[in-house]
């Protein structure tokens, strides 16, 4: 699991002996087994008196590389710290200098990316971190898990949304809560890059905003306002979210020259609400007398509001950490969105007319069904219209639909099957007048959700078909032009397997499989010209681990990656495959010719397996997407 820095010392340090860690929804009796053998499997142990001569393992993350000009970038160190003994502790700070501080020429850049690459040697538990500068999250992301002989892996994140505030002095802030003791020896060695890349001669400043008469539109913000914890703190900047409950809010103003405003939310998942997509229905609980098991069902949902009125929300993807279900998936081939967790945007604009009067408002958030804990913040992207001292602003229209949930529980015992649907939508028309004219905003939301559990095997065993719909949508229109839109349309498909085995002589094995995917279809048609991509990224792991008096004694897991990204401009494909850190397969192509690719799957899966892991490929290129 990625700990959490906000659990008391004394459940991290019973955290600390569980080096698997699985979906906890199983009978009480397998639940939180302490299990004191770490995850070096024999061949590691081979080479612990090499270790000089054994080069350290690079886990990765399969996306797409950054599009960058042929122009050799600006970089520079911001910052390079070994995280041991920071659990509980303030987070690492460095001065922040833009470029020109750094005596980087160039003034324009088409493309900045922030770069992070660590190394860590021995054993230790996955531990999520994030990175702010000024107050605003840049990355959200979970550290490997390492082995004896060491590992190193590097994130590289496209931040030129940012670029407002790189371009300023500040203050550079990483909180990783890390423990160090004679059994959990990892220490994460860590270097933070900044690299800007030189706008091409004649491209204007912003290439994406050519001939576009609504910079806000295509363009990045002018201004961006952290919507997180203040410093200083001994933990992260995010807010925690504890239960259902529970609600965390930062108030604001913004400038009354505004004529955009754009919500990015990220959020992170942790402790009893780590694998929230196999928690099990409390009615099952309470008749089962299974107060120990992780419940609220399996549907979550993140609920921001402005002033009170709900505006947007968000209906999070499955990441997997890096130690989640068998921590052997994931080595070297990290789970979907574990070392670039994604972030949501919503819409503000059509409700600028109420923030726009240079008093103080609040941001909330709140957390369906929600157990501890969750970890969220945000950053308010604003656009400036520096061509007058104040913008007018009016709401047309609003509605939010209550949440629509459902549930059908059928179970006898400790065994049965349990479905649970629900559906939202939002949605918010307002103008906003600048010097650009009158521009009209709607803003749309809708999002359709369906978990279908079983367990058996007297609640040892237990299947998730689980199917989330995301759609968000911007349409504007302005004086002059025709309705523009950005559309996304996501959908993130997850179904997983798990069945515990007594062998007897207190040896217990254990199987599991997982297939899931981040599936995207993405459009903008504007004046700029109009541009589509659609993202297919499929992940199927299977494994199994042997139990024997609580000790983890031998096991394996298998990954295969499918990721195709098309788009108007260019392609990637990406097909890759390991087992127990051996990569078994890679094949990468650049063009989008080579017609249809076809995923090589013979790597010792069980033919059920294979079956599965195609139809999930074929599902999630169907209808639509």
């Amino acid at each position: 699991m990625a700990s959490s820095s906000s659990a008391p010392l004394l459940i991290l340090i019973l955290l600390l002996h569980l080096p698997f860690h699985r979906i906890p929804f199983t009978a009480a009796n397998n639940l939180h087994r302490s299990r004191s053998l770490g995850l070096d499997l024999t061949s590691d142990a081979a080479l612990t008196s090499n270790l000089a001569t054994v080069p350290p393992t690079r886990f990765f993350e399969v996306t797409k590389p950054i599009d960058t000009l042929p122009t050799k970038p600006c970089s520079y160190l911001v910052l390079r710290h070994q995280f041991a003994y920071t659990y509980g502790k303030p987070p690492i700070l460095a001065n922040y200098y833009p470029p020109s501080g750094h005596g980087c020429p160039a003034r324009e850049f088409s493309k900045i990316v922030l770069e992070w690459t660590a190394t860590c040697r021995g054993r230790q538990f996955d531990r999520i971190f994030g990175v702010w500068l000024g107050g605003v999250e840049l990355l959200r992301s979970c550290t490997a898990e390492p082995r004896a002989t060491g590992i190193i892996w590097t994130v590289q994140k496209d931040i030129t949304r940012y670029h407002s505030l790189l371009m300023k002095n500040s203050t550079l802030a990483v909180y990783l809560g890390n423990l160090v003791d004679k059994t959990y020896t990892g220490i994460y060695d860590v270097n933070i890059t900044m690299h800007f890349y030189p706008a091409a001669k004649k491209s204007g400043f912003d290439g994406l905003n050519s001939g576009n008469s609504v910079p806000g539109y295509g363009s990045k913000a002018d201004l961006i306002l952290p919507i997180s914890r203040n410093l200083p703190l001994k933990d992260g900047l995010w807010f925690e979210i504890e239960n259902a409950t529970d609600t965390d809010s930062k108030k604001f103003s913004i400038p009354q020259n505004v004529y955009r405003a754009v919500l990015e939310v990220y959020v992170s998942f942790h402790e009893r609400d780590e694998f929230w997509y196999g928690n099990l229905p409390n009615d099952y609980l309470n008749a089962n007398n299974l107060t120990s098991v992780y419940g609220n069902g399996p549907f979550r949902e993140v609920v921001v509001t402005l002033d009170g009125e709900t505006v947007g929300s968000v209906w999070p993807f499955t990441v997997i950490f890096t130690g989640g279900i068998n921590p052997l998936f994931w080595r070297p081939i990290t789970g979907i969105g574990s070392f670039d967790l994604p972030s949501y945007d919503i819409e503000i604009t059509p409700f600028l007319s109420k923030i726009l009067d240079g008093e103080v408002h609040e941001f909330s958030f709140s957390v369906t069904n929600a157990l501890n804990v969750w970890y969220i913040d945000a950053n308010l992207h604003l656009w400036v219209d520096e061509k007058s001292k104040r913008t007018t602003s009016k709401l047309l229209s609003y509605s939010s639909v209550p949440l629509l949930y459902s549930s059908k529980l059928d179970f006898k015992g400790l065994d049965g099957k349990f479905l649970i649907g629900a559906s939202r939508s939002i949605l918010a028309t307002g103008w906003v007048n600048s010097s650009y004219g009158m521009i009209t905003t709607r803003w749309t939301q809708k999002f359709n959700f369906s978990n279908h559990m079983i367990v058996g095997n007297e609640a040892n065993m237990q299947t998730v078909n689980q199917l989330i719909h995301y759609d968000d949508r911007v349409d504007l229109k302005t004086e002059s032009s025709s309705v523009k839109f950005i559309r996304s349309y996501k959908k993130f498909p997850f179904i997983y397997y798990s069945n515990i085995l007594d062998q007897g002589n207190g040896t217990s094995f254990e199987v599991a499989n997982v297939t899931f995917a981040f599936n995207e279809n993405r459009g903008k048609n504007a004046a700029f010209g109009v541009s589509k991509s659609k993202l297919r990224n499929v992940q199927r792991a299977n494994g199994y681990i042997v139990v024997k008096n609580n000790l983890v004694v031998s096991g394996l897991g298998s990954t295969a990656e499918v990721y195709k990204y098309d788009s108007s401009r260019d392609c990637y494909f990406r097909n890759v495959s390991s087992s127990n850190y051996t990569i078994l397969h890679d094949d990468v192509e650049n063009s989008c010719e080579g017609g249809e690719r076809q995923s090589p799957l013979g790597f010792g899966l069980k033919r059920h397996a294979i079956v599965q892991f195609r139809r999930a490929v074929l599902e999630s290129e169907s209808e639509g997407i």
